[in-house]
């Protein structure tokens, strides 16, 4: 039996859990150089989902924002999740970065060519994520980075330093504030988090229990 489409909240707490998810990969990442492959892939490659047909679809499947969900309802809830003083300061950092974004829209029409022209690598790297983010890296660096208000990501210095986890954090950035985008598009706002954060809370929970043990 298929799934009723989603609702203006499920689709705006899928957008949400994007942002979360983008934050809590920069956490890990910066914290202990490591990531879970499927999810940093669904996470990079919604950048280059130009015209997709559903909120789900940016992420390639519900699934895609499975660390997402859980990490949204987790810090909705109050629990304790690993670095979560950091990951929600990201959270917030990633929807104030992107009103700076939106309001530049010379630099968000060079983000969408730039895009365009990395979707062909996106194609040919399929399967090496690594190599994505690096074109995608670039891209952040030469326009969202140049603004005044820069997000500063703490963590392991060792990790900072390597050129390759500087990349991955620059590319999840990106689409941290793509789904921040999105959220927005949809309706989005933030006093929502605060007047209807039970709301999303429960939102989150269910559309992950529908994934059941991913």
């Amino acid at each position: 039996m298929s799934r009723a489409p989603l609702s203006p909240l499920e689709q705006q707490t899928l957008a949400l859990a994007g942002v979360a998810q983008a934050a809590r990969l920069v956490d890990q990442v910066s914290r202990t150089g490591t990531y879970p492959e499927a999810m940093l892939q669904s996470t990079v490659h919604s950048l280059f989902q130009f015209n997709a047909d559903s909120v789900a679809d940016v992420y390639g499947g519900t699934p895609g924002v499975k660390l997402g969900l859980t990490t949204l309802e987790s810090l909705l809830a109050s629990q304790e999740v690993d670095g979560s003083g950091a990951v929600v300061r990201y959270v917030f950092s990633l929807l104030y970065l992107e009103r700076k974004f939106a309001a530049r829209g010379e630099m968000m029409n060079v983000v969408r060519s730039r895009l365009e022209h990395a979707h062909f690598k996106s194609e040919h790297f399929a399967g090496h994520v690594q190599e994505v983010c690096h074109a995608v890296a670039g891209i952040y660096q030469d326009t969202l980075s140049t603004l005044k208000y820069r997000i500063q990501v703490t963590g392991s210095a060792q990790h900072l330093k390597d050129e390759r986890n500087a990349d991955v954090i620059r590319a999840l950035l990106l689409a941290g504030v793509r789904s921040a985008f999105l959220w927005r598009q949809l309706g989005g706002r933030r006093w929502r988090l605060v007047f209807q954060r039970r709301k999303i809370q429960a939102c989150a929970r269910e559309l992950s229990r529908d994934l059941g043990v991913v």
